[in-house]
């Protein structure tokens, strides 16, 4: 399968990260609901955490990447108006299912996770293929 000529597939954020976000929020309230701080500390310690769970979750949801193409040219990222970033892989991680790409273009550095809930298991299976064959160290044990 590595010597398939390119992958190519529509990406749209995955909602995993929003969810672990609001998980570590809701124990951070519960954490800071049994601490023996004042209940001022704690209203402000609530908002606060309140606060950054709502950006960090916002944020996780918006990309501004709508497809992504990897062949023997490299890798290209592709914007909604379909015009065509071309990108290098700064690195790569397999958790579980999951497949994290970290891609720099000339403009930005963008973090894509291909989760089951985003993208299709032939293809994350696919790409975990071609990362792995072109690792520097694939196939040492």
């Amino acid at each position: 399968m590595t010597s398939a000529p390119a992958i190519g597939f529509d990406y749209r954020p995955s909602r995993l990260p929003a969810r672990l976000t609001a998980i570590v929020g809701a124990l951070a309230f519960v954490a800071i609901a049994l601490s023996g701080a004042p209940l001022a500390l704690k209203l402000l310690l609530w908002a606060g955490t309140l606060v950054l769970a709502a950006v960090v979750a916002r944020r996780s949801m918006r990309s501004c990447i709508v497809g992504i193409g990897y062949g023997p040219e490299g890798w290209a990222l592709y914007r909604a108006d379909r015009t065509q970033l071309p990108a290098t892989l700064l690195s790569h991680r397999v958790i579980g299912t999951c497949v994290l790409l970290r891609l720099r273009t000339d403009e930005t550095t963008e973090v894509l996770i291909l989760a089951p809930d985003n993208s299709d298991p032939d293809i994350r299976r696919r790409l975990r293929m071609r990362l792995f064959a072109q690792a520097p160290t694939a196939g040492i044990l």
